[in-house]
Formats: structure tokens, sequence, C-alpha cells
């Protein structure tokens, strides 16, 4: 994925006017505006932002410059992070276009705040001109740039967009924190219990009110919040250690300083930007908060989650390398550190990742490992962490039951396979991949063939466009003998997976038992080009040299469908 949602069509004109036949574009050396534009457009398409800033800079002193590639030197700047440098660049003035203008009065408005001046900022941010789509920004800014200015009667006011949902909730959240700030603590409390009426509260809300209590000398109130909570999102970290620290009557952090407010206040929107897909604007808030607080590791996550999303993959890493040991984000960035590694190839270091960060018996560390080990065909290895998850949780999550069970298949014991995969259909009877799964195993051993047809038929109705599945289907009707059903289905599920070796193979074996022995010899020599695993292959270049074909009732293979990865 590119972030586009910034990038302007370059006209050919404008190219044209800045053009020298001799301008190289690779490097930094280039010497033509027109070159240094071309590398910074190109730097910018691929994500790295730091190196498009760089060339754009440097076109962007040029004495006839073009406004567009002083636009874009702006918004590489605010991409890469130099915030100081952006506001300084902002476009002002009739030739620049109205959107990227709007940007600049956002970036100079946080800029001010960054820097101590808040009546700069908050002039700024309350001036008509930002507009769309920066007025949520703008709006949820606006008190913490008063508070900074000391108009606390301003600073206390609740932004107010019509229809815009996220002001109205955050900016309760804010008002929250700077009536604490006042000390007037009943109307913080009134504003806290109102963001976390009912069971499914975010935990970022949860926890807010939570550090609130605790700061009030209310640790049990808070336990019990965090209790509350945690029935819902067991997993969250954030909860977790805040229950711990409440419990331990350890001090709670200090109430959000004007600059640590107004980050988290922009890091909403940004929020929202990302889920429309608007990447570069998500990433310009992101580095926006990230200029009001450095510390944020929420939001370097965010980063590391957009470059990594660009391509930019260093960037993505150095980014999840900010998060500290003992931070409840920590687990979670090096999971993504470590399955950016596995993506470059990089399958050593990716487990080394995966296995420092999972020394602590984290539980987001342990499934990254165990999924990594099960990635590179380590099954015997992911039994290990997969046992600490199962046995530390009183009533263990059918997911892990389901993977312990697909890495003893995987290792060939059948027994303890279908144990696990019994045990996680009995927690989740409607599941699609438990049904698949364990009915595959009984259907490639002849057993219970009946029963587990009927438990494929269930899947496929649930995902009718799953090949696997479909394979599944059809190679019961297989092995049920029922070889003209086998055929049609078959065929439909390697039309919708055809690049899979299993799937082709299981074809050909019904070929051949119709007597179509030619096509099941086509389907052989297919399943020879797709990278089929060991077993398949062997199977695949057997019946090939035979010339007898299949036995009816072969080996066992392997299941049609992968078991998924719990974490990502």
């Amino acid at each position: 994925m590119r972030l586009r949602s910034l990038t302007v069509t370059v006209p050919v004109l404008l190219l044209a006017a800045c053009a020298s036949p001799s301008a190289p574009t690779g490097g930094l050396e280039a010497r033509s505006t027109y070159g240094l534009f071309l590398a910074g457009q190109a730097a910018l398409n691929d994500g790295e932002s730091r190196r498009a800033a760089a060339y754009f800079e440097r076109a962007s002193q040029s004495d006839e410059t073009p406004n567009l590639i002083s636009e874009r030197a702006f918004t590489a700047a605010v991409l890469s992070g130099d915030i100081e440098k952006a506001a300084a660049m902002a476009p002002v003035g009739e030739d620049a276009s109205e959107g990227v203008k709007r940007l600049g009065r956002l970036v100079v408005a946080v800029e001010a705040l960054a820097s101590g001046q808040g009546a700069v900022a908050y002039a700024r941010l309350t001036e008509d001109e930002i507009g769309f789509p920066h007025r949520t920004a703008a709006a949820l800014l606006t008190p913490w740039a008063a508070a900074q200015a000391g108009q606390m009667d301003l600073a206390t006011r609740r932004p107010d967009v019509p229809g815009d949902k996220l002001v109205e909730y955050f900016g309760m959240l804010g008002q929250a924190h700077q009536y604490e700030r006042l000390r007037r603590y009943d109307e913080a409390e009134t504003d806290f219990k109102a963001l976390t009426e009912g069971t499914d509260a975010p935990p970022m809300l949860v926890v807010a009110y939570g550090e609130f209590l605790e700061r009030r000398g209310r640790r049990a109130d808070a336990v019990a919040l965090y209790d509350r909570a945690l029935a819902t999102y067991r997993r969250d970290a954030s909860l977790s250690l805040a229950r711990d620290r409440a419990l331990a009557r350890r001090s709670a952090p200090s109430p959000p300083t004007v600059r640590q407010g107004a980050a988290q206040a922009i890091l909403t929107p940004a929020a929202a930007m990302l889920a429309a897909r608007q990447s570069q604007f998500a990433l310009a808030y992101v580095r926006l908060a990230l200029r009001l607080d450095p510390e944020r590791m929420d939001a370097w996550m965010m980063v590391g989650d957009l470059m990594g999303a660009a391509g930019d993959v260093e960037a993505a890493r150095a980014a999840y390398e900010r998060v500290p040991s003992g931070h409840p984000d920590y687990a979670a960035a090096q999971s993504k550190l470590a399955w950016s590694l596995q993506g470059a190839g990089e399958t050593e270091a990716a487990l080394e990742t995966a296995r420092k960060a999972a020394e602590d018996g984290d539980p987001t560390a342990l499934l990254t490992l165990a999924d990594l080990l099960r990635t590179n065909e380590q099954y015997e290895a992911a039994i290990g962490p997969l046992n600490q998850l199962v046995e530390a949780s009183p009533s263990p999550d059918w997911r892990l039951l389901f993977a312990r069970g697909a890495a003893y298949e995987r290792m060939g014991d059948w027994p303890r396979a279908e144990a696990d995969l019994t045990a996680a259909l009995a927690l989740n009877p409607d599941e699609p991949d438990i049904l698949n799964y364990l009915a595959y195993g009984w259907i490639d051993r002849g057993e219970r063939l009946e029963e587990a047809l009927a438990m494929v038929q269930a899947a496929v109705d649930a995902n009718p466009r799953s090949g696997a599945m479909i394979d599944s289907l059809g190679w019961g009707y297989y092995r049920l003998g029922q070889y003209d059903k086998a055929v049609e289905t078959l065929e439909e599920a390697v039309g919708l997976e055809a690049g899979d070796p299993e799937i082709n193979n299981h074809l050909g074996d019904a070929y051949w038992q119709v007597g179509r022995r030619d096509e099941a010899v086509f389907q052989w020599r297919r399943v020879l080009t797709l990278e089929p695993d060991r077993r398949i292959r062997a199977d695949a270049e057997a019946k090939l040299a035979s010339g007898v074909g299949p036995g009816v009732l072969a080996a066992p293979t392997r299941v049609a469908v992968e078991s998924p990865p719990l974490v990502r």
C-alpha cells in the first residue's frame, strides 16, 4: 500500500519548465530542480518520507521554485516528523493549494503548542480557515491551547462541532482532564463516569478514569473498575498493568500535561483517518502528536504500522524499537518487529526477537513465538509456548487448542491432535476452521467418513468461496467412493485455488478413478510445478512413475487448510 492521500498530479507544463536534459534523478547529488523533484516524488511514493524531505528541501531552494515543489517539501517534512521545519515552510498565499494551506495552519498551531506559545496556538486553531478535514483535530486541540495560554474558562469549555461524535466523546475526556487540573474533582468524575458507562467502554478511557481514582486515593474503586473492564478485554495489557499497580499501591501516573493532553487529543482523529484509509493524513497527525509528546508509545506503534504498510521497512522497525521493555505495548511492538523480519526472510532474527520478548511469559509474545515457529514448520518447538498459554488459563481459548492440535497433526501425532481439535470444537461447535480441520483429518485416514462429511459440509456452507474447504468436501466424496461427485466438487475447488498443489493432486486422483487417465496425469504433472511440500511431491511422482494411479485409501498427506495464525 502506498501513502498517496495527498498526492497531486504533476502538470506537464510545470515539469517542462523545470526540466534539465542532463538532470540525474537517483540521489541527492542531483542538481536540477526537476531531478530533485522527481527523486523526492519517487521517495514519497515509496513511503520514504525522510529521504523525500531531503530531496524536496534541496529543490525548494531554487530561486525560481515552482509552488508545487514547496508544497511537497512541506508535506514530506510533516510525514518525516520534522514538524519544526514544516511549520517554517507552511504554504501561504493565493498560489498555494487550499488543502495544503489548511494542513499548514494546523501544523503551525501544533508547533506553537510544542514551543509553549499557547496564545498563538489558540489563535491559529480558532481561525475559520483551518476547516475540513482538520476541523475535528482543531476542535480537540483548542482547549489545550487555551489552558497553555492561561485562559481556563475556555480550557474547560467542551468543544462543539455539530454532528461530530469524535469531538463530542473525546472532547469530554479532555474536559475531565482540565477539571482535574483545576482540582474540580466532582466535575471531572462526572465526565469520567459518563465516558465509562457499560461493560464495553474502551480500555483507554477506563484506564484514564482508574488513574484518576488512584490519584484520589480510591484504589479499591479503581481495581473494581479495572476488573469490570478485564471481564470484557481479558488480554488488554494496559488494564492488567493498571490493576497490578493499584493492587500493589504504587503511585499512579500524574495527570497529563498540556502537551501530553494535546498529543492524546490529536491521536483520536489520527485513528479515524487511519480507519478511513487516509494514510497520509493519519501519518501527519501521528507525527504532530509525537512533536507534542515524543514518549507516546501508541503513536510510535502507529508510525511503525503506517511506514510498514508504505514499504519503508527500516522506518517501521525503528518505530517499533522505540517501545521500551516493560511498557504495555512492548510485546505488541516486538511481535510486529518479528513479523517484519520474517517477511524480509530474516527467519533467525525474527525467531530470536520473538523468543526474547516471550521470556517473561507475556501472552502476546508467546502467541507470536508460537505462530512464527509454526510458520517456519518448527511444530515441535511451537508446542512449548502453546502449552504455557493453555496451562496458564483455567478455560483455554479454543484458538489455543486449535493451534496446538494443528501443530501435533503436523508432527504426525494424530491422537494428541485429535484430542485438542475435539476439545476446541466442543468450545466452539460452529467454527468452520475447526470443523474442516478435524473432519479432514478423519477423511484422510478413512475414519468416521459420514460424520466428517457432514462437518465439512457445514464448514462449506459457512465459507462457500473457500477452495480448501470445498477440497475437503470433494476428498470426502472420494473416500466414500463417490467419484463423480468428487470430480465435480474438486474441479470447483481448483477453480477457486488454482495454485494449490494438494487440491490439484486430489483432482488428479479423482480423474483417475472415473477413467479420465490423461487428465489425471496432467494434474499430477501440474502438481510438480506448484512448489508442493515433500510429501505431496513424493506422492505425485510415485503415481507418475508407477503408471497404476492412486490407491483408494492413500497414506494421509496433510490438512487441506492451514490453521490460521493467532496473532499478526
